[in-house]
């Protein structure tokens, strides 16, 4: 078949990455191809929509079975997914049958019917919502089944990025501001980001594999187990930087003190984690999307990412 792209992966990666996605769409033929070439492989579908960084796409394996043929764009952000699926090696998350630390290339297992926990329509999310809770429950404990130290990575597999990293750079960002953050963000969540990133940027106990992407669209119904994750933004660090991606988009829904204060200890249960300190990566997370809400001059999400970092102050 083929090597096609919908449009609005298309249009993600041509917005996100600018030149460099242009260049990386113009080669991805020949990735495709030299991947099926040394993987045995034969395109059966069109390239999977949803996503915004990757050609995913059905293929045929020289068995006879079929898989996902992976080819992401990599960034800061999906660079450790290949070494959270090696360690993970199955067990609640889909298989990596291959891996080309060159094109960052991957051949996947096939979540199929593969159809999401909870549909993802952007923000804001619908994991917060009463009927949701029984599938965060479910989330939570596949999140803990995952959570292990990064053992026995091959050489040529990248790094896991830190979340040590992660704290760093908010602290640049929010400690000495710039006019365009300080204009936007009211000073009383400014010097709460700032006393959280002195706190978090001290780990508190062991240092396991952790998600920065833990929304219930990643989590698809299976054959070979009920539901399996998939596309994992795999970091190392404490294992409460679980809960911040997961605890700011359950409060989207009702951006209230108390409702935030309810997902928080909740969350915090199901995961195992510190309620504090879950609270503190989740209001992180939303003063990071106020910046980005910022840049990219959506005044909605931006009014919705301020409601979420002042519930959660």
């Amino acid at each position: 078949m083929p090597i096609t792209l919908p449009q609005d992966v298309v249009d993600s990666i041509q917005y996100v990455f600018g030149e460099r996605g242009g260049r990386w769409l113009a080669e991805l033929p020949a990735v495709v191809n030299a991947r099926c070439d040394a993987w045995g492989l034969e395109v059966i579908g069109e390239g999977f929509s949803g996503g915004t960084h990757s050609y995913a796409a059905a293929v045929r394996r020289g068995d006879g079975s079929v898989a996902v043929l992976k080819v992401p764009v990599v960034d800061e952000e999906n660079v450790g997914e290949p070494t959270g699926l090696f360690c993970y090696r199955g067990e609640g998350a889909i298989r990596l049958y291959e891996f080309d630390a060159g094109s960052g290339a991957m051949l996947l297992e096939w979540a199929r019917p593969g159809t999401e926990l909870v549909k993802q329509p952007g923000f804001p999310s619908l994991e917060g919502r009463p009927e949701n809770i029984a599938k965060v429950e479910l989330a939570c404990r596949l999140y803990r089944r995952l959570r292990r130290e990064p053992v026995g990575v091959p050489d040529e597999y990248p790094a896991l990025p830190a979340v040590r990293d992660l704290v760093a750079e908010w602290t640049s960002l929010f400690v000495d501001p710039v006019p365009a953050v300080a204009q936007v963000i009211p000073a009383p969540l400014l010097e709460r980001a700032v006393e959280w990133c002195e706190e978090l940027k001290v780990p508190d106990g062991p240092l396991p594999i952790v998600n920065r992407d833990t929304h219930l669209g990643n989590v698809l119904a299976a054959e070979r187990e009920p539901w399996l994750l998939i596309d994992p933004k795999a970091y190392f660090g404490e294992a409460a930087f679980d809960a911040g991606f997961l605890v700011m988009i359950q409060v989207q829904c009702a951006p209230g003190l108390e409702h935030a204060r309810t997902v928080v200890e909740r969350t915090a249960a199901l995961l195992d984690v510190d309620a504090g300190r879950a609270r503190g990566w989740a209001f992180m997370r939303a003063m990071e999307e106020i910046v980005w809400a910022d840049a990219a001059e959506d005044l909605s999400d931006l009014r919705l990412h301020s409601a979420v970092a002042a519930a959660l102050a």
